[in-house]
């Protein structure tokens, strides 16, 4: 009994100095990560949501552009500030931070497909009050196409441009065993906090610039890796509930019924370079022939950073 005594007291010493290592090891790297505050929420707006308070900006006059941002932890609305100016001289260009990511709260919810779809409904009734255009990167392509069919008479919406939307495979997932063990995983407090940390240090934002989002490595620099990586850190490693939503699958939903049904002008520019850019071009035309597209030569994810011009020629077609 004795031994088994000790050795108990060994284990919870052992147990309690790892969890406060991790505890230390976890405020470092809130606090030196968001030191630069190249962010800078302080000077603009939020908007007050139910779920939390939802960081935008309003730049220019005329017919109301809503800009949305992939839907991954490390984004946030710094994805088009090389096109905001321009844009802004012939339209009202807002820019949103979604809820879970940025400078917007990034409470302890699941952050499904249909709470984004509020949020974007709720954002251009209350604060844009007249019906705008959208143009969303990656995931967030799904919320927008989500968001008009809760929209049938197009009072919200008008047109959708879409930039490397998501596969519509990859769409299609469901929770199940392992990805619910995966969200479970990531939601611990200590531990969670650690592996998210871990997955979003700065080599892994810097190396998801150059092998995934950026075609030529030459375009990253290091403001852009720098403001990605406080984006994904701000609120204290809080962004990894977002992150567990979409590991666990809580984040996808299938849009082709829905691209069937609206009767929005939709409008898809992909990069060149995207890995599976042309066999999901060819998957959303399917499904709706009135969808137009374009490609980008020598451009991969993220056009709004690599190629500004290029993209800024393409919007103003389609608006």
């Amino acid at each position: 009994m004795k031994n088994l005594k000790k050795t108990l007291i060994t284990a919870g010493i052992i147990v309690g100095g790892s969890a406060a290592s991790i505890h230390i090891i976890n405020k470092l790297i809130s606090a030196s990560s968001i030191i630069k505050n190249i962010l800078n929420p302080e000077d603009h707006n939020y908007y007050k949501w139910r779920y939390g308070n939802v960081y935008y900006t309003r730049q220019g006059e005329g017919s109301p552009v809503l800009l949305i941002h992939d839907l991954q932890c490390s984004s946030c609305g710094y994805e088009w500030n090389l096109m905001v100016d321009e844009l802004a001289k012939d339209h009202t260009v807002y820019v949103i931070d979604l809820l879970g990511c940025g400078r917007s709260d990034k409470p302890n919810i699941t952050y499904t497909n249909y709470l984004f779809v509020q949020l974007i409904t709720d954002f251009i009734k209350n604060i844009v009050k007249e019906p705008a255009d959208i143009i969303a990167t990656g995931l967030s392509a799904s919320i927008a196409v989500t968001a008009c069919t809760q929209d049938k008479d197009n009072k919200i919406i008008h047109k959708l441009m879409l930039i490397n939307p998501e596969d519509l495979a990859v769409l299609n997932q469901m929770p199940g065993k392992r990805s619910k063990t995966a969200k479970a995983i990531l939601e611990l407090p200590l531990i969670g906090t650690l592996l998210y940390h871990m997955i979003y240090a700065r080599s892994n934002v810097e190396l998801l610039f150059t092998e995934k989002w950026l075609y030529n490595p030459f375009h990253s620099n290091k403001q852009d890796i720098d403001a990605y990586y406080e984006a994904a850190h701000r609120a204290k490693g809080s962004g990894r509930y977002l992150l567990s939503s979409i590991v666990g699958n809580y984040s996808y939903i299938n849009i082709a019924h829905a691209l069937k049904s609206i009767d929005n002008s939709i409008y898809i520019v992909g990069g060149e370079k995207e890995s599976g850019i042309k066999e999901t071009i060819s998957m959303y035309t399917a499904l709706n022939t009135s969808i137009e597209s374009v490609t980008l030569p020598n451009v991969k994810h993220l056009p709004q950073l690599e190629a500004p011009t290029s993209l800024l020629d393409q919007i103003r077609i389609f608006l």
